[in-house]
């Protein structure tokens, strides 16, 4: 049996369009902040469900630091948190966030390009929206 080679896109059900599952829950988040009769455990499920998908799934630039690059490992990545297929550069991200003095740096890589200030706009957004879903009277009028 011969196999044949790909060119790596995905070939699930979805053709790569998995990866953006975190855009409809997004819209549907807005969406149930809009409609008055959506109740907090809606919003706070959305919320959590693009948390998670920016955290992990978003596609982005790995970001980990390389030397020689001022801007990091520019291969794909999945979510703010992790690296690219390299797995030092996984640790390297998860490091960043435990040891003090990196924290800068990772908090810094959050905002290098278009996409990166987009989908941490998304996670603050996201997880802001969880926590208001469930102060009383915070509700859009």
């Amino acid at each position: 049996m011969e196999t044949m080679a790909t060119s790596g896109a995905r070939s699930g059900r979805l053709g790569g369009l998995g990866n953006w599952w975190g855009i409809i829950a997004a819209a549907l988040l807005i969406a149930a902040w809009i409609n008055k009769t959506a109740g907090p455990a809606i919003v706070a499920t959305l919320s959590a469900l693009v948390l998670i998908w920016t955290l992990f799934q978003a596609p982005m630039a790995c970001g980990a630091p390389v030397r020689g690059r001022e801007d990091g490992c520019r291969n794909n990545a999945s979510g703010l948190l992790m690296g690219c297929h390299i797995r030092q550069h996984r640790w390297q991200k998860l490091k960043m966030l435990i040891l003090r003095r990196q924290v800068r740096t990772f908090c810094s890589s959050l905002f290098t390009d278009g996409k990166a200030t987009l989908v941490t706009l998304a996670a603050i957004g996201s997880f802001l929206s969880g926590i208001v879903a469930f102060i009383p009277g915070a509700t859009l009028n």
